[in-house]
């Protein structure tokens, strides 16, 4: 019976593996994307056509996994405080989307459907939701998970990972199943869900880093690859057994590594399990997809799949709009999560225990979900030229190429400008980037040749030359080189000295302890040089100015160094000088 089950379970990864690479790379050659090949390999495979592999429901549930990884994998690339930078997308951006699609698709199926007001928000408000397992590896693939754009996508997705527990507090709370009686209220859903928050974080610092620690000090490569599963599924496991998130414990399990010193090496550990258990998951909704209920309402969900893209378009594209984002990258948002979410399927199945809806209304929206999830590679690809930049604009810009300049100049501001005519004064080949269009065609007119793209993308330095050249200087605005791209880039092209433009004193402390060679602050060497000449003006030998120098910037380094030790910038306030003092007075 044993050696039966071992056959099956080959014979299945066979057939499984051996359909999804041929429909992946089909797909993959015609730029539809990958998603989409899983789901019509799980489809080809599957009960409803061939045949071939049955039991999706057990497959799907050990795939789930994969969305699991890929939540720890995003949490470790976001710092708590890069996620405290984000609370206005998240909370915002994030609540906003959620509660105006869930209501305007709940709207929709009550006026032109039969369901009660229950059974249409037990259905519109989980169809919110979209695929965090089809848009994150969308992102990445384009290298744009880190840019705003990138963001605002993650943020809304994270909000609504954060909305599953009011959504089934919402779903219980309408129930007509008496043994939903005895369940426990939302208030202590919630209450669970700060305790199990509090508790991993905790684990996260006190227990987790130092076991961490000391297998790397054993050099046990298998026993971190062992420890890191481990840790993602335990996070995930106590979720559950809470009745909450499995994916929102992996998520902050990562986002507590995020800025540990073992962050690259679990990303590269976990990777490669996230990747096959994603595409299995995807695998399994292609098998489970109710070919037969499509069949007998083909235009009730071609129909319903329309108005649910049409509709979550509509919205994000307001909302986004609203938020000051472009319409074009407001346009590519709504498109982007325009698709249900693998939560549906959670949340639906809630319903049906809850006797909201019939087996049948779970299939069939189910089948909803999957459609919307295969369009959205179709609508990406068929909105492009909408979406980017008019060709008249562009026509001049031509995207940075590798010519084998030493150096690469991000940011052709009044910062980047000085940079890099210092660097060509020396004699040194240099390649400058910059997005900023009005800026690129006033240096066109002093003749300097500036490439447009976003220096912050992995892909277009790479594009550049980056994996040749011994310098990157990001010369860009604010903070937008944070420690979790200086970190990205130095693993990418570790032969390249970094260096930064700090926008100010909290950039400089932020960056510290990151690969970077040298962070200058824009305006303090420039402040220097007029606090010199105000000195000699007001009568002080070179002497005197020259002590007062040397005072004042190893009094700043005092100040930093303290800093850099608390991570506060509130740190040795006292030594601000804030009073007349002459060098060598206490």
């Amino acid at each position: 019976m044993e050696e039966a089950g071992q056959a099956s379970l080959l014979h299945d990864g066979f057939l499984l593996l051996g359909f999804a690479l041929f429909f992946v790379l089909v797909f993959r050659r015609l730029g539809l994307g990958a998603t989409l090949g899983y789901l019509v390999a799980g489809a080809v495979v599957g009960p409803q056509v061939l045949g071939l592999v049955g039991d999706a429901e057990q497959k799907i549930g050990i795939a789930e996994l994969g969305i699991t990884l890929l939540l720890f994998i995003v949490g470790l690339e976001l710092s708590p405080q890069r996620l405290w930078r984000m609370k206005r997308e998240i909370f915002g951006l994030g609540l906003l989307q959620v509660v105006l699609c869930g209501l305007a698709v709940s709207g929709i199926i009550f006026l032109f459907t039969s369901f009660t007001p229950e059974a249409a928000l037990a259905l519109g408000l989980p169809l919110a939701l979209s695929s965090t397992a089809q848009v994150l590896p969308m992102l990445q693939s384009a290298g744009r998970l880190r840019t705003p754009f990138g963001e605002r996508a993650f943020a809304i997705l994270l909000f609504q990972d954060l909305s599953i527990i009011p959504l089934i507090t919402v779903i219980a709370a309408m129930s007509r199943n008496p043994l939903d009686a005895g369940g426990p209220p939302g208030w202590l859903l919630v209450l669970y869900t700060a305790a199990a928050i509090v508790g991993l974080i905790a684990a996260g610092r006190f227990l987790i880093r130092p076991l961490f620690g000391l297998i790397g000090n054993l050099g046990e490569r298998e026993m971190f690859v062992v420890t890191a599963l481990f840790t993602v599924i335990a996070s995930a496991a106590l979720m559950e057994m809470l009745g909450l998130s499995t994916a929102l414990g992996a998520f902050i399990a990562g986002v507590m590594l995020a800025d540990s010193p073992y962050r690259h090496e679990l990303e590269a550990d976990v990777e490669p399990f996230r990747s096959i258990l994603l595409g299995l998951f995807f695998l399994s909704v292609g098998m489970l997809l109710d070919l037969r209920a499509i069949a007998e309402h083909p235009f009730f969900v071609a129909a319903m799949a329309a108005a649910l893209i049409a509709t979550k378009v509509a919205v994000i594209f307001g909302i986004a709009t609203a938020f000051r984002m472009p319409w074009r990258s407001a346009l590519g948002l709504g498109l982007l999560l325009s698709q249900g979410g693998e939560f549906g399927f959670v949340l639906f199945a809630q319903a049906q225990e809850a006797l909201l809806i019939e087996p049948q209304a779970a299939s069939l929206f189910g089948a909803i979900i999957t459609l919307s999830m295969a369009t959205t590679p179709f609508l990406m690809l068929a909105t492009k030229r909408v979406r980017q930049v008019p060709d008249a604009k562009l026509a001049t810009r031509d995207g940075p190429k590798a010519d084998g300049a030493q150096a690469l100049v991000v940011g052709y501001g009044r910062f980047g400008q000085t940079v890099a005519q210092m660097l060509m004064a020396g004699g040194i080949p240099v390649t400058l980037i910059d997005r900023d269009v009005d800026m690129i065609d006033v240096a066109s007119q002093f003749g300097a040749k500036v490439y447009f793209g976003d220096g912050t993308r992995l892909d277009l330095l790479r594009q550049a030359g980056a994996g040749e050249a011994q310098l990157i200087a990001f010369c860009i605005d604010r903070d937008q080189a944070e420690p979790g791209l200086v970190e990205a880039v130095h693993e990418a092209f570790p032969q390249a000295a970094i260096y930064v433009r700090g926008f100010d004193r909290r950039s400089v402390i932020a960056l510290h302890g990151s690969p970077v060679n040298y962070v200058m602050r824009e305006v303090l060497e420039s402040a220097v040089a007029m606090g010199r000449m105000a000195l000699e003006n007001l009568g002080l030998g070179q002497d005197e100015i020259e002590r007062a120098e040397d005072a004042f910037r190893a009094n700043d380094r005092e100040r930093l160094h303290d800093q850099f030790a608390s991570g506060d910038v509130r740190s040795s306030r006292e030594k601000i000088l804030t009073e007349p003092r002459r060098v060598g007075e206490p």
